[in-house]
């Protein structure tokens, strides 16, 4: 049976190195860095004090009133902003979004961790009355799905994939098994996180998990596949893509980015935070994707890759690959741009599919910064589009995002072709 084609019409983005999708893609093109000291709190006396935050970020400039944004995390003020765009971007009408075959599935790893915070200080400090009434409906994870729909006025389905670093990548698989189905014309789908706390900081640090000996030089901290990176560095932000049957887009003019082409998810079974030596859960994801989509593996020219900078997932991700692309893995290209954004959790698949999207259709394959010397020894040996990006045309691209818990999820988009 043939499967109903979905394209993507719209695009939405939040992220530490621009506060919409044109200024992000730009920045990472040029090789940017968004990763700076810490501002969101006094982090002077953390062992880890440098984050990839979202600097100056005002809501009303995104089309959020202000006595609204009170009312919401971090989080969720980014993926409404992101939202908003990718709304304006497809131009959808209000009848659009209210109709009941348009939905949203938004991806998020930890919700409102600065809600949390700062409702438990108070809870601390001066006992349950002094609680903020809202906290509970600020801080859990589908608060940012529920807002949107309600500011939107979106009457589908309105749900919340939370698989860590995967969510974002989950969510878009989700919203593209939804639109196939039938059950939806349109889903609004991505990712939003925004967790740079001191509590947050404090519990990756507490794992070993982040880059902690690079205070002084933020913007060499991130360096995914060199045998110098030390941990990850965490980030903030939102993606949205809008999801849409071909017929539906045709039907009403809209402009198209990609063709949503295929979706593969597995996990490890193995581990809370560790990937599974030798990267077959990860594969099976990227393999399934590829059948998902009637795709070769030579088929693909581009991989974004989860690519953290951490001593385990770079080896194990390039292993994956390995296995899935066989000898083709050597043939094609392969960046992290978390080199650039930071890692945003469950934002990250999202902004990194877009990210592909705006690489494809620019012909240009985005850099990873900071690569000076490739880990070879740990089988680190593969084109990882190293320091600066290179033209090249682009006609699929695969991306994938690796959670804590074993997650696996591997979105391929294509160009389209009528």
């Amino acid at each position: 049976m043939n499967k109903r084609r979905i394209v993507i019409t719209g695009l939405g983005a939040i992220s530490p190195v621009g506060k919409s999708v044109d200024a992000t893609w730009n920045a990472v093109r040029n090789g940017e860095c968004g990763i700076d000291k810490i501002t969101l709190f006094d982090a002077s006396t953390f062992p880890v004090q440098i984050a990839a935050e979202v600097k100056n970020f005002n809501p009303e400039e995104h089309g959020i009133d202000g006595k609204d944004a009170h009312r919401m995390a971090r989080f969720t003020q980014f993926l409404l902003a992101a939202s908003n765009e990718a709304v304006r971007d497809a131009n959808l009408t209000p009848a659009d979004l209210a109709d009941d075959k348009t939905g949203i599935v938004a991806g998020n790893g930890l919700s409102g961790f600065d809600i949390l915070e700062t409702a438990y200080n108070k809870y601390f400090k001066s006992g349950c009355n002094r609680i903020p009434p809202l906290a509970i409906p600020m801080l859990i994870p589908n608060e940012g799905a529920a807002n949107v729909s309600i500011h939107l006025g979106i009457t589908g389905n309105a749900w919340t994939i939370a698989t860590a670093c995967a969510s974002g990548t989950d969510a878009l698989g989700v919203a593209l098994d939804l639109v196939r189905s039938g059950r939806l014309d349109i889903c609004l789908a991505g990712g939003a996180e925004s967790t740079i706390t001191g509590f947050s900081i404090g519990s990756f640090n507490g794992m070993h998990a982040l880059a902690s000996t690079f205070n002084d030089r933020p913007q060499e901290a991130c360096r995914p596949f060199d045998k110098d990176r030390a941990g990850f560095t965490i980030g903030e932000g939102a993606g949205v893509l809008i999801l849409e049957a071909l017929d539906h887009a045709l039907a009403r003019g809209a402009k198209i980015y990609a063709e949503f082409a295929g979706y593969g998810a597995s996990s490890d079974a193995y581990h809370i935070t560790s990937p599974k030596p030798g990267g077959e859960g990860g594969a099976k994801s990227i393999t399934r994707a590829l059948q998902d989509a009637n795709l070769k593996p030579e088929d693909i020219q581009y991989y974004n890759a989860h690519g953290t900078s951490t001593k385990l997932n770079d080896p194990t991700e390039t292993e994956m690959v390995k296995l899935a692309f066989g000898k083709h893995a050597y043939d094609m290209k392969i960046s992290s741009t978390k080199s650039m954004t930071g890692h945003c959790i469950g934002a990250a698949g999202a902004i990194e599919a877009i990210i592909g999207i705006k690489a494809m259709n620019d012909s240009f394959y985005p850099p990873t910064i900071n690569l000076e010397n490739p880990d070879v020894e740990q089988g680190c040996d593969l084109d990882y589009v190293p320091n600066v990006g290179v033209h090249g045309d682009i006609d699929c691209f695969a991306s994938a995002s690796l959670g804590f818990g074993g997650h696996n999820g591997t979105i391929i988009m294509k160009k389209f072709k009528a």
